[in-house]
């Protein structure tokens, strides 16, 4: 099951463009990198590329990946595609493919992506791909749009981004905490002073207001949030024909034999 991500970004197709396809500005709001960087080709070759992910501040996985784009198509709208892999072994992705689309209409541009990927360490691999990080790639993905739509459509950089989304991520976190420890207690003390008793009926009623507000309330608008994006196509999603263009990078010789065998 491949992942599919969508938003509706109200800027100019060039800037978008330039956002997603610079490494130096594209590292900044994609959450899944810590570094991009292109690497030395022959004017006639796809666009080759290293990237790097710090899982831990001690640990950081990388891999290579080879690109191409398509500017200028009949239709207005605008590729990309790139194959990607990772000899690291402790990388759960071992190769995949994927692509953006760029669709220009009279608000902005659809942007959107969809991307699979082989996971490696067999079925144990396999499941905990389908159960965790899977998801987790589908919600940073989707964040990360969200977050390169506020730099574009409101000038919030990806770095001041991620600071309201912590900042809101605790106040939410307290506001919980404060609220779950009350209800185990049945009372608010000391927050509502001489009122405390003639209204202790209310109690238990706002403290699950203050937890619902906690766990469900929309993000601030300068927030980044992965719900304001779309996770599945309105139709048939289709992979461009730029893809195939792209030959699978070659896989590390012990993967290889186990492929075969």
């Amino acid at each position: 099951m491949g992942l599919y991500i969508e938003t509706h970004i109200r800027a100019d197709l060039d800037e978008l463009w330039a956002r997603t396809q610079d490494p130096a500005r594209h590292q900044r709001w994609d959450l899944r990198f810590t570094e991009i960087a292109y690497l030395p080709r022959a004017e006639d070759e796809p666009q080759r590329f290293r990237y790097a992910t710090r899982v831990l501040p001690f640990l950081t996985v990388s891999g290579t990946g080879v690109a191409a784009g398509e500017k200028e198509r009949p239709d207005g709208t605008r590729t990309s595609a790139l194959r990607f892999a990772s000899p690291h072994p402790l990388s759960l992705i071992a190769e995949g493919s994927g692509y953006w689309r760029y669709v220009p209409d009279a608000q902005g541009v659809r942007f959107l992506t969809g991307y699979d990927y082989r996971p490696r360490w067999g079925a144990p691999g396999a499941l905990a791909d389908r159960l965790l990080f899977r998801p987790l790639m589908g919600w940073a993905t989707a964040w990360s749009f969200d977050r390169l739509r506020l730099w574009l459509e409101r000038g919030i950089t990806p770095e001041r981004a991620l600071a309201n989304w912590l900042a809101e991520l605790a106040l939410r976190a307290l506001l919980l905490a404060g609220c779950l420890a009350a209800l185990l207690r049945g009372s608010l003390p000391g927050l509502l002073g001489p009122l405390a008793d003639a209204t202790a009926y209310l109690c238990p009623l706002l403290l699950v207001v203050g937890v619902w507000l906690a766990l469900f309330k929309a993000p601030l608008a300068g927030t980044p949030a992965a719900r304001r994006c779309l996770r599945a196509p309105a139709g048939r999603a289709r992979t461009p024909r730029l893809l195939k263009t792209l030959r699978p990078l070659p896989l590390e010789p012990r993967e290889t034999s186990e492929k075969n065998a």
